[in-house]
């Protein structure tokens, strides 16, 4: 599958030089002083802000010499460090995003979606968990590593055709888990990394010049090689073959670029932490501006260029937190916020308005012969057995254990105080999990058939997140709130997100490219908006809130479940009542008409199950991610794709997938207990990246 723009006129290699055309010279010099004069008056805007009294009057002072002795401390101690590390972190994160993009054709690839960010910030949380020195040099060089290694992986698993959205997808998923190993570290040693939570999305308050200074020789430094590289990155847009033909030497140019590049992604995040998706907006933003802007697209300016326009989203991102919520509330959100609601409205955008096809136009990806398909009732009765040996050793294994004597007892009342308290809190946790697994399996399954997409998941494209945006609302601003208001406020967020993410997928006839980029930029939205609902709320209400983000079984009681048995026993039986529409469904958008089945109803009747389903789930136990993608997957290559026999196999498959999750979060790192999604992600992820190697084009 292929993800393309139309190609724009500045990206010619015919274009008259640039000192050949005065109009597209003065046109080029009016957009940079532009730039710069919007750069000053943010900064401007900036320094005035903060929870000390500086006008716009004593700045000016200040830069006439004239200004009091107390507000040239706060000027020079606090507002300026501050607008000096969002320059520094612009420009790198500006610059990396243009290059990355070059060298990969692809303009949805960043610092964020080819995962450098997200490998530097686990470099440096398990540096400061593990008691390595703090050496600001030495933080770079940690980051440095951490983000080549991802972006190796990346790159790795997307195979050698960069331009289509595969790049994305790989990158956005080795986020995710190395977002959960980070977390996962910040869990284990709460101590060691405190403060790091906070610095996770992005901070630009800075305490004095020292961290700028450090930092900025070495973007500039990167800036200056890449020049040098310009014209090799002008003739790369031709092609590797044309380039090569004209002696660039394209994999060496590649590599020392995308070096360049991590390290320029990786100052940033040493300095103010990952700051989202601006390495994704800026340039993206600067290149739609080529096309009327001749010369623009000559990577001598395209890099400087795009670097300014970095530095204005950060700005604008800080100036605008301390404008909505006030200078004092402002403290505490991260200014990545910002940033990454804007980075995923980009992602959308260029998902609705470019060209999309499926990943695999030489065969459904759906349509694999199961090694179990002539005995699949047998299949179920075994899958039965370990799911009930699995929750039987679930309830046994814990901070205290069990035998199998005790939990008879307590089934029949004889249990003692201990045993009857500890079984009382441990297994209404295994039920959520059992539960909240067949929901997410049978709604990934649904959502699988029902757009003919092999890479669909409910938290993947967007429903799960929208869900969770739901129910942190309640948390948050409604704390006394029953569960019940927590289930339907859920599934509102579910219905709402699944509204944008379906209607938009639909202009094309659901292709993956397009599906999976809309749904990962309404993740990216949703997790923005949640961190902002949790930092800007009570503090006490904001760990009631992370319980829901880490996917935990934490407290859960029985009445926490009954939404989701209701769901349960109302939609999985109207979701195997039409297994026949989503097999026919899953073959084409002419099979059903054929037939005598209108796609349009069943569509909507079989993803609303889904959709609700996964809020039930979210509202139970939180955001669990890649359940709804492995339990599906794993169940057709048991017994084939007759979704009569897939569903029974993908629900009980997701309910033995999330009680071992649980069962391992409560026990591996015990007293300590681990999310049951963060433990669902590492296992489900290798499976995810093997069918994205399995899938991948050939060069």
């Amino acid at each position: 599958m292929t993800l393309t723009a139309e190609p724009a006129a500045a990206d010619s290699p015919d274009l008259p030089k640039l000192d050949a055309e005065p109009k597209a010279s003065l046109r080029l010099v009016l957009v940079v002083v532009g730039l710069l004069a919007l750069v000053v008056a943010l900064a401007a805007v900036h320094v005035v802000q903060g929870t000390a009294t500086v006008g716009f009057g004593d700045l000016w002072a200040w830069v006439t010499g004239g200004a009091s002795e107390q507000a040239s401390a706060v000027i020079v101690d606090s507002r300026l460090p501050r607008v000096a590390a969002g320059v520094v972190v612009g420009i790198a994160l500006g610059a990396a995003g243009c290059v990355m993009q070059s060298i990969s054709r692809n303009m949805l690839a960043s610092p964020d979606t080819l995962a450098v960010n997200a490998g530097a910030f686990l470099a440096l949380t398990a540096a400061a968990t593990v008691g390595l020195p703090g050496i600001l040099l030495g933080d770079l060089v940690l980051a440095f590593i951490g983000g080549l290694a991802a972006a190796a992986v990346v790159f790795g698993l997307a195979g050698t055709d960069y331009g289509t959205v595969r790049l994305v997808l790989a990158g956005t998923v080795v986020a995710m888990v190395l977002m959960s190993l980070a977390t996962t570290l910040i869990i284990l040693n709460p101590m060691e990394a405190r403060g790091i939570q906070a610095w996770e999305s992005g901070v630009v308050s800075q305490n004095g010049f020292d961290g700028v200074r450090l930092m900025a020789p070495v973007v500039v430094a990167c800036l200056v090689v890449l020049m040098f590289y310009a014209r090799r990155l002008d003739v790369m847009v031709l092609g590797d073959d044309a380039a090569r033909s004209l002696g660039v030497p394209v994999r060496q140019t590649q590599l020392v670029v995308l070096v360049l590049a991590v390290v320029l992604s990786a100052a940033a995040v040493t300095l103010t932490g990952p700051i989202g998706f601006v390495g994704l907006a800026a340039p993206a933003l600067v290149r739609l501006a080529a096309p009327v802007v001749p010369g623009l697209h000559r990577h001598r300016v395209l890099v400087l260029v795009s670097g300014l326009a970095g530095v204005a989203i950060v700005l604008a991102a800080d100036v605008l937190i301390r404008a909505v919520v006030g200078a004092q509330r402002a403290v505490e959100v991260p200014t990545g916020v910002v940033t990454s609601l804007l980075g995923a409205m980009v992602l959308v955008w260029f998902a609705y308005r470019l060209r999309a096809s499926r990943l695999d136009d030489a065969s459904n990806a759906l349509d694999v012969r199961g090694l179990g398909a002539k005995h699949p009732w047998v299949l179920v009765v075994v899958l039965s057995v370990v799911l009930f040996a699995l929750c039987v050793a679930a309830v046994l294994i814990g901070d205290r254990m069990f035998l199998l004597g005790d939990l008879v007892n307590w089934a029949t009342g004889q249990a003692g105080p201990i045993v009857t308290n500890v079984m009382g809190a441990r297994v209404p946790r295994v039920v959520a999990a059992l539960l909240a697994g067949v929901a997410l399996a049978v709604a990934g399954t649904a959502i699988q058939g029902v757009t003919r997409n092999p890479l669909a998941d409910p938290t993947i494209i967007g429903v799960a997140g929208g869900a969770s945006v739901g129910a942190v609302v309640v948390v948050t601003l409604v704390p006394l709130a029953s569960f019940w208001a927590l289930a339907g406020a859920s599934g509102v967020g579910a219905l709402v997100a699944a509204t944008i993410v379906f209607g938009l997928s639909a202009r094309g006839g659901f292709a993956t490219d397009r599906l999976v980029l809309v749904g990962v930029g309404v993740s990216f939205a949703a997790k923005a908006i949640v961190s902002l609902l949790i930092v800007t709320t009570d503090p006490w209400n904001a760990s009631k809130a992370l319980t829901w983000l880490g996917g935990s079984t934490y407290g859960r009681s029985y009445e926490h479940l009954v939404p989701l048995m209701i769901a349960i026993v109302v939609l999985v039986p109207a979701v195997m009542v039409g297994y026949r529409y989503l097999d026919l469904l899953s073959i084409d958008e002419d099979t059903p008409r054929v037939l005598g089945v209108r796609p349009g109803p069943a569509r909507l009747m079989l993803l609303t199950c889904a959709v609700l389903l996964t809020a039930t789930a979210v509202a139970a136990i939180g955001l669990v991610a890649f359940v709804g993608l492995v339990a599906p997957h794993a169940a057709r290559s048991l017994v084939g794709r007759r979704h009569l026999r897939v569903i029974p196999v993908a629900a009980l498959l997701g309910a033995i997938l999330l009680v071992l999750a649980d069962l391992l979060g409560r026990t591996v790192a015990a007293p300590t207990q681990l999310p049951a999604g963060l433990l669902a992600a590492l296992v489900g992820a290798p499976y995810f990246f093997w069918l994205l190697h399995k899938s991948r084009r050939k060069a």
